[in-house]
This record gives C-alpha cells, sequence and structure tokens, in this order.
C-alpha cells in the first residue's frame, strides 16, 4: 500500500514544529562550563553529576531557563556506552537521570529537553575500527534510553565525522518518533577536522530526515559567520548555531568573546535566517540572557535557499550543474576479470578498478557486483566500503535487489544516487522508499513490465510517471534523473534515434537531469570508439547531462569537455586548460617511474599494490634505501597535501595504513641487527582527559613513519608517563590534552619528568593549546596535529644523542 511523502517522520512534540517555522527558539549555554565553575573536579565524567550532585545539575538547567532557553539539553553528551562504563555507572542510570534532572526544571517553564548526543569517542572506519553497525547500535541504546525516560527531542552535536552523525541520526529515526537536530563542528577551512565539507552535511543530513541542521563548539560566532552564510544556500530545514564565547585562554580561566559581543553576533545569524541559536563552550546564563534580549521579538527571516542538483561523499561535492561522467568499469557486464574478482574476494583489483576511473576524470562511479555466484548484499557493502575507504568520489549503487541496495545506501558516507527503478509498479512501490529513507538521488529506466518501448513519447511516458511517483514519496525532482535507455544499433539501427528524441522530451518536458549507459549503442559493430564519441555528442546536444562511459578512454572524455567548454557548462574553460595545458610535457625519467609507483600506490590507499611495489624496489635495492628513498619521500609527500588542504584526515590515516604494507615487507628482509627500533616515543592523554581521538592518530602516523610506539592510552597520571619514559628510554614524549580543565594535568606530568631528569624531550598538544602557552609549560615543542608531530619527532631523531 502506497504511504505519502514523509509519513515516516517523527511527531514532533506539542508546539515545537510550529515554534520552529514561527519564532528564535534559544537553547541553553555550556554544561561543562558551568558544572567546573561549580566545582566539578578535573577530570572526573561530568554526567555521574546527575547521580551525585543532582541539585547542581537543575540548578544549571534553571538559571539557563530562567536566562530565557526554550530548549535545553540534558547532562548526557558523553553518555554512551563505553565512556559511562569509565565513570562506574552505566549510561542508562546517566541518561535517565540526566532527563530528570532537565525535565524537573523545564516543566516550570513551558520548555522542552532534548537527549544530548555526542561522539563516541573512537575513530571511525576507515579511519579506525569502530564500525558503522557499532556505532549505530550503541547510538541506538542511547536514544531508546532518552526517549523512555521522556526526551521531547533528540540533539546530535559536535560531530566531526559524518559518518558517525549519520549512524546517530538513522539509530534516532528507527528508535524514535522525536524531532532531531544534528550540528557538527567545523574548522574556518570551512570542513570539519574529519574533513567532511559543510555542504555535504546538507545534502546528507538533509536527506536523512533530521529536523534541523547545523554547527556548534569548535570556533566563536565571528569565526561560524562565513560557514553559514554558506550553509543556508543548501538547505530548507531550520538551521541551529551554537558557537563557543570565541577562543579559550589555555589555562581556561577566561574566553575571549564576551556576552554583549556575543549577542550581538547572534543577531547576524539571525538576519540571515538562523532561528534555533544558543551558545557552546565558555558561554553560561549571562550569553544566554544577552542574547534573549537581543532577538526577542524579532521573527525567523524567510530564506530562499539554493536547491543544486548533487550529490556527495562525506568530503567531495558533485553538482551535476555540467556533463558529468559516471565512470562504468566497477561491474562484471563482460568483464571476466572482474567477474572473477568478485567470485575470488579480489577486493584491492576492484578497488584498483575505481581509482583508475577516478584518475582519469571519472565525477561519478557506478558500482555493480551482480552475478549469481556470490552473496550480492554483503559484496555490495563490501566493496562500497572498501572504494569510499581510497577515494572520496561520489558513488552510484546499481543493483536490482532491494535488499543489496538498502544495505549499501546505509553504509555509504554521504549523499548517493540509486540505479535503478523503471516504470513497473512493483519497483517504484519497492525501491523508492528505500531511496527516500536513505536521501539519495534515482535513476528511472524508460522501461516497465511490457519492457522497453520502441516509440520515443512512450518511453517519455514512463519517464512521466517515474518523476510523479517519486515525488509522491518525497523525492524532489532534482534528485531524479532518467535513462532513455541506450540498445545497440546493430540490431536496430532507429533505436538511436528513438533515444535521442526521448532524451530531447524529458529534457524539455520535465527539466529532470538525464543519464545514459553510451558504450551499449555500439556492441556487435567495429570500431566500436568511432560509434561511441559519435553516439554521445549527439545524445550530449539532445540534453544528456550523466554519460555512463569509460573514462579510462581519452577521446570519449575529449569529447565531454570540449563539450561543456562550447555550451557555457565550463566556466573560463578551466576544466578544460586542465585537462590540456601539461599535454607537452616530458616523460619522468625510470627512477621518478618507480617512485610515483610506490608513492601513488600509498597516497591512494593501494595496499596489495603496495606491497608488490615494495618487493619490487628490493630487488635492486637495500630495504634501508627503500625505506629513505621511497617510503618516507612518499609519505612526505602525503603530509605536504594535508597541510596543503588538497587531502583530508582520512586520506591521511588511510595513506599511512597502506604504507604499512610496504614496511612489512621491506622489514622482513632486513638483517635482525636492522629490525631492532631504538626510534621509541611514549604518548599519553594526560590525566583526567579521557579524549584521545587526536592521540590515536598521531600513534597512526609515527607508526608507519617508523617509530615504535608506547601508547598509555588515556587518563594517564604524571608518574605512569614518567616510568614508561625511563623504562623503555624514549627520546621523545608526546603529551594530549583536549580539554581546558586538564592543561594543568599536563603541566603537572611535564614537571615530573624534569624533576625525575628523564632525558627525552617533550612535545605536547591538543585543541586548547597554542605554542606559547606549550612554551611556558615546559614543554621542548608544540604540535598542532599528527603531521606536525612526525616533523617533531624527526627533529628529535636527528638530533646526536649525548
Amino acid at each position: 500500500m502506497l504511504q505519502p511523502a514523509d509519513s515516516n517522520k517523527g511527531v514532533l512534540p506539542v508546539g515545537l514544529k510550529e515554534r520552529i517555522q514561527n519564532e528564535i527558539l534559544i537553547l541553553d549555554g555550556a554544561m561543562g562550563t558551568m558544572l567546573q565553575s561549580m566545582g566539578l573536579p578535573t577530570g572526573e565524567f561530568p554526567e555521574t553529576y546527575n547521580i551525585t550532585h543532582p541539585e547542581v545539575v537543575r540548578q544549571i538547567h534553571r538559571g539557563y531557563l530562567e536566562s530565557g532557553s526554550n530548549i535545553i539539553y540534558a547532562n548526557t553528551f558523553g553518555a554512551s556506552k563505553k565512556k559511562a562504563a569509565l565513570s562506574g555507572y552505566s549510561y542508562e542510570e546517566l541518561i535517565v537521570a540526566g532527563i530528570a534532572a532537565a525535565k524537573a526544571e523545564a516543566q516550570k517553564y513551558n520548555a522542552y529537553v532534548a537527549l544530548d548526543i555526542g561522539p563516541l569517542g573512537e575513530l571511525m572506519e576507515p579511519m579506525g575500527q569502530l564500525t558503522f553497525e557499532e556505532a549505530f547500535e550503541q547510538f541506538s541504546g542511547q536514544i531508546r534510553c532518552g526517549v523512555q525516560a521522556g526526551a521531547d527531542l533528540i540533539v546530535i552535536e559536535t560531530m566531526t565525522d559524518l559518518y558517525e552523525c549519520k549512524a546517530a541520526l538513522l539509530a534516532a529515526k528507527e528508535n524514535s518518533s522525536l524531532p532531531i537536530f544534528c550540528t557538527m563542528s567545523f574548522e574556518q577551512n570551512m570542513r570539519t577536522f574529519a574533513g567532511s565539507d559543510y555542504r555535504a552535511m546538507a545534502l546528507t543530513l538533509g536527506g536523512l530526515g533530521a529536523d534541523a541542521i547545523g554547527i556548534n563548539c569548535s570556533l566563536g560566532p565571528q569565526e561560524i559567520l562565513p560557514i553559514v552564510r554558506e550553509l543556508i544556500k543548501y538547505t530548507n530545514l531550520p538551521v541551529v548555531v551554537k558557537p563557543n564565547a570565541g577562543l579559550p585562554s589555555p589555562d581556561g580561566t577566561y574566553y575571549a568573546v564576551q556576552p554583549t559581543e556575543f549577542a550581538k553576533a547572534i543577531a547576524e545569524f539571525v538576519k540571515l535566517g538562523v532561528n534555533i541559536v544558543g551558545g557552546c563552550c565558555g558561554t553560561n546564563t549571562q550569553y544566554i540572557a544577552a542574547v534573549k534580549k537581543t532577538v526577542e521579538g524579532l521573527k525567523p527571516v524567510k530564506r530562499c535557499p539554493v536547491k543544486p542538483c548533487a550529490v556527495c561523499s562525506a568530503s567531495r561535492v558533485t553538482e551535476i550543474n555540467r556533463v558529468c561522467v559516471v565512470g562504468e568499469r566497477v561491474n562484471p557486464t563482460g568483464k571476466k576479470l572482474f567477474r572473477q574478482a568478485l567470485i575470488d574476494r579480489n577486493i584491492g583489483y576492484i578497488v584498483k578498478q575505481a581509482v583508475e576511473q577516478v584518475e582519469a576524470g571519472a565525477d561519478i562511479l557506478d558500482v555493480n557486483v551482480g552475478i549469481p555466484d556470490i552473496d550480492e548484499k554483503e559484496m555490495l557493502v563490501t566493496v562500497v566500503k572498501a572504494i569510499q575507504a581510497v577515494t572520496d568520489i561520489p558513488l552510484q549503487i546499481d543493483s536490482s535487489d532491494p535488499m543489496a541496495i538498502e544495505a549499501a545506501l546505509r553504509v555509504y558516507n554521504g549523499k548517493a544516487i540509486v540505479n535503478s527503478v523503471n516504470g513497473d509498479e512493483k519497483v517504484l512501490d519497492t525501491i523508492l522508499p528505500i531511496v527516500r529513507k536513505y536521501g539519495a538521488a534515482v535513476v528511472g529506466l524508460t522501461l516497465d513490465e511490457r519492457g522497453i518501448p520502441e516509440n520515443a513519447q512512450q518511453r517519455y511516458e514512463i519517464a512521466q510517471k517515474i518523476v510523479s511517483r517519486a515525488e509522491y514519496y518525497g523525492i524532489p525532482r532534482r534528485d531524479v534523473f532518467i535513462d532513455c535507455l541506450t540498445l545497440t544499433v546493430s540490431a536496430q539501427q532507429q533505436n538511436a534515434a528513438q533515444t535521442l528524441e526521448a532524451l530531447r522530451l524529458v529534457k524539455e518536458k520535465l527539466g529532470v537531469k538525464t543519464l545514459l549507459g553510451v558504450s551499449n549503442i555500439s556492441f556487435g559493430l567495429p570500431e566500436r570508439e568511432l560509434i561511441n564519441k559519435t553516439f554521445l555528442t549527439m545524445a550530449l546536444q539532445n540534453g544528456l547531462d550523466l554519460p555512463i562511459v569509460n573514462p579510462n578512454i581519452p577521446a570519449i572524455m575529449d569529447v565531454i569537455y570540449a563539450f561543456n567548454v562550447l555550451t557555457a557548462q565550463d566556466i573560463n574553460s578551466e576544466l578544460y586548460v586542465e585537462r590540456f595545458a601539461n599535454t607537452a610535457e616530458a616523460k619522468p625519467s625510470q627512477q621518478s617511474i618507480e617512485q610515483l609507483s610506490i608513492g601513488s600506490c600509498i597516497k591512494k590507499g593501494l595496499k596489495e599494490q603496495c606491497r608488490e611495489e615494495a618487493r619490487r624496489l628490493l630487488k635492486s635495492n637495500e630495504p634501508m634505501e627503500v625505506v629513505n628513498s621511497y617510503l618516507i619521500p612518499a609519505l612526505d609527500e602525503v603530509g605536504k597535501e594535508y597541510e596543503a588542504g588538497k587531502i583530508y584526515l582520512p586520506q591521511l590515516i588511510q595513506a599511512a595504513e597502506t604504507a604499512k604494507y610496504a614496511f612489512e615487507v621491506v622489514n622482513a628482509a632486513m638483517p635482525k641487527s636492522q629490525q631492532e627500533n631504538d626510534k621509541t616515543i611514549v604518548l599519553a592523554t594526560v590525566k583526567g582527559d579521557i579524549h584521545d581521538i587526536g592521540k590515536n592518530i598521531v600513534k597512526v602516523i609515527l607508526e608507519n613513519y617508523g617509530y615504535r610506539i608506547i601508547d598509555l592510552g588515556r587518563d594517564v597520571a604524571p608518574q605512569a608517563v614518567v616510568e614508561a619514559a625511563q623504562k623503555s628510554g624514549a627520546r621523545m614524549v608526546g603529551l594530549s590534552a583536549l580539554m581546558t580543565t586538564t592543561i594543568k594535568s599536563m603541566e603537572e606530568t611535564i614537571q615530573a619528568l624534569h624533576k625525575h631528569n628523564i632525558c627525552c624531550k617533550i612535545c605536547v598538544g591538543g585543541a586548547v593549546l597554542t605554542p606559547e602557552y606549550a612554551a611556558k609549560m615546559g614543554a621542548d615543542y608544540y604540535a598542532k596535529d599528527a603531521n606536525d608531530a612526525v616533523t617533531v619527532a624527526k627533529a628529535i631523531y636527528s638530533e646526536p644523542t649525548a
């Protein structure tokens, strides 16, 4: 039975939906800042106060409500299963007590209580070991508990990994009917720490059914303002902004932005169309009171957001505002080697096909693994994850199996395309709800249960039916791509003309994007490339937007680049010039080809190929020569690209993990005396700090540069660091602290190392640190990120020993 659009959306608490549309809603300020001011000891789990000091938590809530908050966040931000285990309480106990404390005060003010969900504190795949399914289960437990405890809405906040945010949002959608706000934390480069793009956030979370999206934490209001200016162009949803009170002083004694200045900045957000505002780190009741005074009486500004036709991964958005290439090679049809790779589970071969297409200029990759000999659902999930681990290009999920499609969409990080549906009633009513649930775009084939019409008008009518049915299910027209079907001309020559005429009708009358598998036209004919590129040119002229082609064929790609120039879709011919500007450059020397080969494997995350390249290099080079002349320079080059913003954290970690495959081969070829690693580094997150994602990233990168890491974990006492440094003889100790409250612990650890005359250099890092404060504490070095930590390690180990 058909269900209308958005029928699966949760029912908002009484009055909240209307208030979101018609009012400026005021959130609360920081919970941690207030708890610290009221005696929370350094390193104590804030959520334990829900049980040990509920009166303090209630007092904080009451203060925000009196200051004007319409929505307060329960003190449950860190109450996930693994984090709660460190506190001595279960996450259920902490959440129930937290919601109870908030509701006891909120009901006096006719306010709403949000279950506050923060990051789990672990790196998700492919950067770390936490799988999407594991993250989903952890979030599901928290959400079920919060719903039962009486939360009015769910807030997912301070996320830096879009994948983790998606896991939390799906958990909220599938375990509750409450409204959901999702906010992520961005850097000044308009990306999150993990490299997620603000446009990808809007496309992905909006498509998945969030009720409001936005930005919190990380930056002050002035730094967030430029990001919000762009974000509001990409969403129709209410936008949430909850900035920090500027940047903190390293010792945490003050924040740069005072309440009056903060409120004035919030007014600028409201002018842009933001209508849910509050404060994050460093803000208190004074800030919220100032915001209340500033925005009182204002109404939400009506926005006219851009509605781009776009798909994305977490870090790359492909707007289909020109002819975009869909790579066809990840598909077993007519490809014996690919079919055998699927049977043999040779994922390395499949990933290589994907990477080669990206290098050749594909904008999107079609992913099809459908053969009778395998479990398509399991393999499709495996291949989607593997491709996303090595490239950030958006994917087109190509299958006729609804279970396989849903499984792949579930683990996909971004907004994908589903290929495909057709005019068959059963297919439409089975696949379209899945597409809608996961916020994907969809390809509609102009065929139905009667087959493929030979007549262009009949194909158009099927297209019209598909678009209409998609809109009924809540899929906007801009997310429907029509495939008018390419049939081989060697059998029926008139089919080509009918396909082109159908393209023209669909483009002119429906105004949707169009897609075609171009190479089908030439099956059975000689000189297929000539037929293909001629047909491609004709199809482009008749309105083709998304040709599915082999991007490794230069002549095909040249036609598309030229067409985009001639139709003014390639602004200032930038892409065309970039493609052809360097064609006359000299070929590199044989040595540079070898270096490029191993370096390219490392950069692209091709693990098995990297291993083979290392073996090849060992045939003509000593092991240490391979390390020093090939592997380390390759990693350095990746590091430079990371620093320049050309790649992001997932690619940096993937490159480091790939290099490990080469190091294993090289290490096995070394004499035993050379295998003994004296380049030892002790790493620790200091006492009282339970956040160790940053430290874990540093560990991964340093290990893959060949350093031996002694990882002491998180919440490490100064004496434990001293003992590890003494026992290991490490020449470098790395200390991490994320919270301002644990900077004191870092200073105490540095003092302890000095007191015991440990012969090592101390490097410190963390979000709240600066080079100046690091020096003031007595540290020898400050590292702003993992790549910087490598530079420090090199400097330390290049110094002669005493």
